[in-house]
């Protein structure tokens, strides 16, 4: 955290630390806006937008209460925003809590009832929403950091969704450095978050000028020596051989190597339909597809990469090949000659590769010449990150800086690895951070004197957020490293046109703001109103919430930031498997569905949860997808999935339900989708039949069918109306070895006389204190028993006291 000049002025205010926050007036005129209205607040990196979005949370906590709900989109940055908020506000410490996939869904739950401030990624909050663990309605102000990723499935849309229809008093801020590649993107964005003003400000405007400096960006061209260009073209020869296998299937025309990924995928698409027609030659082109990609990634690497970097793909690629289960594909490509040979003179290549001379030529440029400090380098690749923090290593204190999963196997960095580095790089410790893409949204890096991007950046998005990185304080340099005819030179165009069409659309999108801002403008309080005795002039409409003194502050000029890595939200210690039991307090008029937490990858939890007639929540269960009574439980499957196990060797749908049918009493499966049984794939009438006659017959599986996720939906909430509400029945299961207390046992034997179900058992329990009593009485002491009519109780002396006779 920087310090401000000695006399800055900074902001006061009674929730925030006094003389912590430095005054600056784009910020207060940014957080009086966000205060009045649902606001995406687009400001550049490291300009401060999470102190406007404090601003508006002390406002919002001191006037109206509440809660206060920020969203990060990982942890690293989770944790970031917590250490800030936690120094800039005079909240007590425990108030202001972090909710990641680290905490548990129960502690979670209990925390979140006394904190005033929760700082969370929208994962573990899209869960918790689902599980009925939170609720949304004492929110009055929330926060969606980097909210350009909201598009999609993201879960700042289902979140946005459900506090716009929950919350008592809901403001929404949204935050981003670039919300967009065009006014559509920016517009969706807008509509997705409910978000309905929009504050734009640039590095141009005057009042944030002063703490900004021009960052030239500058394009190396890099020519590559032919060795490099022999192995590339070596490799190029058999995606024009497998192209040409895919011509003879009527899928493309092309055989030249250089397909967009438009072209890919119009040719994927073409394959899925030949295989959804029960087409072999369908699954021969999409093995073959599957080579070309993996031949373009190596493609990549060695022409905007490094040959180290190459070599290290391949490695893992015939580690792949030789596994068990490898594809077809990797086994195929590993044993190509041509990629034998490309493989060998990648490992005979005894020359640096010429971006790494020139990487190291600029690295010492900076840092020795110009006498600079620190320097980023950005790559695409993980293995040209370890790679090139190898080669610098050698002449600079270089360290790297990766995310924490890698689908491929290469080895990544733990949460505290990463925040160890980052405190030892703003510490001074070492002067080179090689980092991927895991510090690009803003991740508090400090000031740095170069940026070196090893390749261009396609996304626009991601360019500036990289640049942001520089030029914050003083002077920066950002230089760009093109290999000459590669698809270097392809991203460069596609990054520059985007990031012209960007600042093209933001200029819009701050004209129609400052439009909307003059129409405003009569309708607010007179600037004079605002003056704090000083004659500030300039201060704007809302600012007189954040008075200002005589003293000295500090400036948060944090930034913003990710990691790539990917986060489980169902808390650290993930359990084998566990049985739904009754809710501690649930809701009489509501019928309760307990969710399997690997059915997030559909809509159906979302859209339940936010149902008028139902409440959910989240398990990890040992035994189905939803359980909706005590003796209900259903499996979830599409026709695909469902005609995959009789054409394949995968029989786990007859395991899952025959361990369904053993908890449950009446076990359910769902096959969803429009498609026929029958006559979908090459397979038997009769196959399909037996099937189902099995699953009816041997396993007592009732089998529904399903139009849509839609029809599944409104079906589990029907089914959970009549067993809960019209039957008196709970949600419970009755099988979980081993795991049962004492008390649960007690119930579930009971429980099972007559089929009577839980309430009925705990009124016999707690009428006659014991399962042998309960079990032994007579006809008329069971219609002593609260809630025991006639006919139950005739049912269980007929059970309990008839003769046992085998097949009867």
């Amino acid at each position: 955290m920087a310090t401000t000049d000695s006399d800055g002025e900074s902001i006061e205010h009674p929730l925030l630390t006094p003389g912590f926050l430095e005054r600056r007036l784009y910020q207060l005129r940014l957080a009086g806006t966000a205060t009045e209205d649902h606001t995406l607040v687009c400001l550049p990196t490291g300009l401060g937008k999470t102190t406007v979005s404090l601003l508006v949370t002390a406002r919002r906590l001191d006037e109206v209460g509440g809660k206060s709900l920020l969203l990060a989109p990982t942890k690293p940055l989770v944790q970031q925003h917590a250490e800030f908020y936690r120094e800039a506000l005079t909240i007590p410490d425990d108030e202001i809590v972090v909710f990641t996939g680290d905490v548990s869904p129960d502690d979670r739950a209990a925390l979140w009832e006394d904190a005033t401030i929760v700082i969370a990624t929208p994962q573990v909050v899209e869960n918790d929403l689902v599980g009925g663990r939170i609720s949304l309605r004492d929110v009055t102000h929330i926060t969606f950091d980097e909210c350009h990723r909201a598009t999609g499935d993201y879960a700042y849309n289902f979140i946005a969704e459900r506090y716009h229809g929950d919350a008592t008093d809901p403001l929404v801020t949204g935050m981003s450095a670039s919300p967009g590649g065009d006014a559509e993107e920016i517009g969706e964005v807008c509509e997705n978050l409910g978000i309905r003003a929009v504050e734009v400000m640039t590095e141009e405007d005057a009042d944030v000028d002063e703490y900004t400096h021009d960052t030239e960006v500058e394009w190396q061209k890099i020519q590559l020596p032919e060795e490099v260009i022999e192995i590339r073209d070596a490799l190029n020869d058999v995606i024009s051989d497998r192209l040409g296998k895919l011509k003879e299937l009527g899928v493309t025309r092309k055989t030249s190597p250089d397909l967009s990924e438009r072209e890919i995928h119009e040719i994927q698409s073409q394959l899925r339909q030949m295989m959804d027609n029960d087409q072999s030659a369908g699954y021969e082109g999409m093995s073959f597809l599957a080579e070309i990609r993996k031949l373009r990634t190596a493609v990549t690497y060695v022409e905007t990469q490094s040959v180290e970097a190459t070599c290290r793909y391949f490695e893992r690629q015939q580690n792949a090949a030789r596994s068990s289960g490898a594809s077809k594909a990797s086994q195929r490509m590993i044993s190509e000659p041509k990629v034998e040979e490309a493989i060998r003179r990648a490992h005979s290549f005894d020359d640096i590769h010429p971006k790494y001379r020139k990487a190291r030529i600029l690295l010492a440029e900076t840092l020795g010449i110009e006498d600079g400090e620190r320097v980023i380098v950005f790559t695409e690749s993980r293995d040209t990150a370890e790679a090139l923090t190898d080669f610098l290593s050698n002449h600079f204190e270089t360290r790297r800086f990766v995310g924490q999963g890698d689908k491929e196997g290469s080895d990544g960095m733990t949460q505290k690895q990463q925040q160890e580095t980052l405190s030892a790089f703003k510490d001074g410790e070492f002067e080179v951070l090689v980092s991927t893409s895991v510090a690009e949204e803003g991740l508090d890096v400090p000031e740095v004197d170069l940026v070196l991007f090893y390749e261009p950046v396609p996304t626009a998005i991601r360019s500036i957020q990289r640049k942001g990185r520089t030029g914050r304080q003083t002077e920066g340099r950002v230089v760009v490293l093109m290999a000459e005819d590669t698809r270097d030179e392809a991203y460069f165009w596609i990054s520059r046109r985007k990031e012209k069409q960007m600042e093209s659309e933001l200029r819009e999108l701050k004209g129609v703001a400052d439009e909307v801002a003059a129409d405003l403008d009569d309708g607010q309080t007179s600037l004079g109103e605002f003056d704090d005795g000083e004659g500030e002039s300039e201060m704007q409409p809302g600012l007189q919430e954040f008075g200002g003194d005589d003293e000295p502050g500090t400036t948060d000029d944090e930034s913003e930031g990710t990691a790539d890595e990917t986060e489980s939200a169902t808390g650290a210690a993930a359990s084998d498997g566990v049985v739904a039991t009754p809710d501690s307090d649930p809701d009489e008029d509501l019928a309760e569905i307990v969710v399997d937490q690997r059915e997030m990858d559909s809509a159906i939890p979302r859209e339940l949860s936010t149902r008028d007639d139902v409440t959910t929540r989240l398990e990890t269960l040992e035994v189905g997808d939803y359980v909706l009574s005590d003796r209900v439980a259903v499996e979830r499957k599409s026709v695909s999935d469902f005609l995959d196990t009789l054409t394949g060797s995968d029989r786990s749908l007859f395991e899952q339900l025959r361990d369904l049918s053993g908890h449950y009493a009446r076990p359910v499966l769902i096959i969803e989708g429009t498609d026929s049984l029958v006559g979908t794939r090459d397979i038997h009438p009769n196959a399909v039949r037996g099937a189902l006659a099995s699953l009816a017959v041997d396993f007592g599986v009732s089998v529904l069918r399903t139009e849509s996720e839609a029809d599944t939906r409104d079906l589990l909430a029907v089914i959970a109306g009549r067993e809960q509400t019209k039957n008196d029945r709970e949600v419970s299961v009755h099988g979980e070895k081993a795991k049962k207390t004492l008390t649960e046992q007690q119930e579930y034997v009971v429980g099972a006389i007559a089929d009577i179900g839980p309430v009925t058992a705990r009124s016999l329990l707690a009428h006659f204190g014991t399962v042998e009593d309960a079990l032994s009485a007579t006809e008329e002491e069971l219609l002593e028993v609260d809630g025991v009519g006639s006919v139950t109780a005739e049912r269980i002396r007929e059970v309990v006291g008839s003769q046992y006779e085998p097949g009867r």
